[in-house]
């Protein structure tokens, strides 16, 4: 259920990556006059940020494995539900500041500049290297898929969630690199602006997840709590 959220969320928020990567995706260079190399050239862009994005999955997913491992499996769920909210609602011009953040801003600079170093080249391979490179690129939309990998507590989860992740916005970031914009900016306005209100839903159900309220799917009593109960209950046999 977790994995699937991942692709419901990319495929939900695609619009908001056209916004952002999409002047990438139009700027790529075309290979030659076949089609064929146009397409396979496309597919393996946005493959590249499939890639970033399920290493990502991997490494969060560690990461929230770890903190499981010291009690805090509710935790993690509420916390990353907080994060998301304050994502949503932090004022643009605070997390544009983030970017300006100085080894925030050299990362950024490393990558444009190894982006127009790829440009100059047309093969295959130079085509997945910029995929790569465009996942690692700072994105408040790819950090809330980052907090979903947390929440799921496990490498090769967190790893999935990211790559399902990454296959939601791989349609309309395909074509948008394919065709242009194929979506109106006035379709992708609207879009937009319907997608914080999905974030802010998708926030409250990680925090209410986290609350183990035993309501099956929704908030079902988290494993971590029932292992601590099962041990005090053997601890207290264990003393008769």
């Amino acid at each position: 259920m977790e994995i699937l959220t991942g692709f419901v969320i990319g495929l939900l928020g695609s619009l908001h990556c056209v916004g952002m990567c999409g002047p990438i995706a139009l700027a790529l260079p075309i290979p030659g006059e076949s089609k064929a190399k146009l397409i396979l050239s496309r597919i393996s862009y946005n493959l590249g940020r499939v890639i970033t994005y399920s290493f990502l999955g991997a490494v969060f997913g560690l990461f929230g494995n770890r903190l499981i491992l010291i009690g805090l499996q509710s935790q993690i769920s509420i916390i990353v539900g907080v994060i998301i909210l304050l994502a949503v609602l932090i004022p643009r011009k605070w997390r544009t500041k983030i970017t300006s953040i100085g080894i925030v801003h050299e990362f950024n600079s490393l990558i444009k500049s190894s982006f127009s170093k790829l440009f100059k080249s047309k093969s295959q391979v130079s085509f997945l290297y910029m995929g790569i490179l465009n996942g690692f690129l700072p994105c408040g939309f790819v950090y809330i898929g980052i907090a979903g990998a947390v929440a799921t507590a496990d490498v090769l989860s967190g790893t999935l969630f990211m790559m399902m992740f990454g296959l939601g916005t791989f349609p309309i970031m395909f074509f948008t690199s394919m065709a242009g914009n194929l979506v109106s900016l006035n379709l992708r306005r609207r879009i937009t602006k319907i997608i914080p209100a999905l974030t802010i839903v998708l926030a409250l159900l990680f925090i209410v997840r986290g609350l183990g309220l035993g309501i099956p799917y929704l908030s079902p009593k988290l494993s971590g709590e029932v292992v601590k109960t099962e041990n005090a209950a053997s601890t207290e046999e264990s003393c008769h």
